[in-house]
């Protein structure tokens, strides 16, 4: 399904349209899947964070802004914060390994990946994040993709947490104007 559909969709869902919102998840959870699978390696959790994500967005879908996000980023977003949140709140043990070696790994879940995001928003998002600094581009990864904290991520880079922060914030800001040109 395009973005219009989408926004369409998702418009009639903020008016609780159940039937839109039933072609909502058949359009769009496999995708979130991917999304929730590729943090949490446990098939159940990721379908329970799938089912909050879900939740969450028929509660939530009149805060869709299209000017801000597409509706399968903001889609995403939703998935991917309930699988944080799911990180977070088991204590689950995350690999410490940099997320490069994230993409050796396969992933059974039919296309996960490249659903995850348009091919154009995909190929731009790659293009801002490899002009970052290597150290700024794996902190901002090792964050969205393991939902590592500051603290975390300051033990694992033997640095004081104040520059991590300083280092994500500029990072993100230089992602942020590049996503924008």
């Amino acid at each position: 399904m395009d973005r219009h559909g989408l926004e369409r969709l998702l418009a009639a869902v903020a008016k609780g349209d159940a039937m839109a919102f039933e072609r909502l998840y058949h359009a769009t959870s496999a995708k979130m899947f991917g999304v929730c699978l590729r943090l949490l390696s446990d098939r159940d959790e990721a379908e329970d964070a799938v089912q909050e994500a879900y939740a969450a967005i028929w509660r939530k879908a009149a805060q869709y802004d299209a000017a801000i996000a597409s509706p399968i980023s903001w889609l995403a977003m939703i998935a991917h914060n309930k699988a944080i949140d799911r990180l977070r709140s088991d204590g689950a043990s995350r690999n410490a390994l940099p997320i490069e070696f994230a993409f050796e790994v396969s992933d059974t879940a039919p296309g996960a990946p490249a659903m995850a995001e348009h091919a154009g928003e995909t190929r731009q998002l790659d293009r801002c994040l490899n002009q970052l600094e290597a150290r700024r581009r794996t902190l901002i990864r090792t964050a969205f993709y393991e939902g590592a904290t500051y603290e975390e991520l300051a033990r694992r880079t033997d640095t004081p947490i104040g520059t991590v922060k300083s280092w994500i914030r500029r990072g993100l800001m230089q992602l942020r104007t590049c996503l924008e040109s």
